[in-house]
């Protein structure tokens, strides 16, 4: 399936780069429910992905959104407890997640340890929950990239990464703490309508370029994962300046 080129929109700061994010998501989650009366979002964790959320809590546009019809997803999750500092959905969480509106019953949590018996069994609840309600495609997969390239949990030169034929893959000797952890793989990532790369900092710009330019999936899985319709690097100046 090919798919449009990305395009690259530059933000002069870290805050407005979240700032104009999140009201970019807002307006995508307004017409997706009004398209398919549902809307399916995947979040992501670090700085950045509560960057968002605390831009989109505070965003006049978030008015508009009915947020019942909402449904939230995360792109990975370290295998960890519910309610551990380092999940990603537990940062979202502080960040003002529950603060906008969402049914609980629409916000879709990877198991930890403390409700599943291995990683392995929460890449396949994951998996099942997507099946039952994460209807054909997510409208946005909201996505992080490491200064190595890597997205979600799909890590340079890692097995895992390559993983076909499954929409979740258990993520075992992580290249960074914690080692277990669950994703979605490359095929599910790229089941979106659109994807949003959210990328801050100067340490994070040579993989901007990787991704935008191109780098063969195994040394950067950034640049080979794209929406159906659209796909869009949202950078700031520091991120963006390895760019031609």
């Amino acid at each position: 399936m090919s798919h449009p080129s990305p395009t690259v929109v530059v933000h002069p700061t870290r805050q407005s780069l979240a700032d104009a994010a999140a009201a970019r998501l807002a307006v995508a989650l307004l017409d997706a429910v009004e398209a398919r009366g549902v809307a399916h979002v995947s979040m992501t964790g670090g700085s950045m992905g509560s960057e968002i959320i605390r831009s989109l809590a505070a965003e006049p546009a978030r008015g508009a959104v009915d947020w019942s019809a909402v449904h939230v997803w995360w792109g990975d999750e370290r295998y960890l407890p519910a309610g551990d500092a380092d999940r990603n959905d537990t940062q979202n969480d502080d960040a003002g997640l529950a603060g906008l509106g969402l049914d609980p019953d629409h916000v879709h949590r990877v198991p930890g340890p403390d409700a599943s018996s291995s990683a392995e069994e929460a890449a396949q609840a994951y998996a099942d929950a997507l099946h039952e309600h994460g209807g054909d495609a997510f409208d946005v997969m909201v996505l992080g990239v490491g200064p190595d390239g890597h997205v979600a949990s799909l890590f340079p030169h890692h097995p895992a990464a390559a993983t076909t034929g499954a929409a979740t893959v258990a993520v075992h000797d992580s290249p960074k703490p914690p080692p277990d952890r669950v994703s979605l793989t490359r095929e599910r990532l790229e089941r979106s309508r659109e994807v949003w790369f959210l990328v801050s900092g100067s340490d994070k710009a040579d993989a901007v370029r990787r991704g935008v330019e191109g780098s063969p999936f195994a040394k950067t899985p950034a640049a080979h994962v794209q929406g159906r319709d659209r796909t869009l690097w949202l950078v700031d100046a520091d991120a963006a300046t390895d760019l031609g």
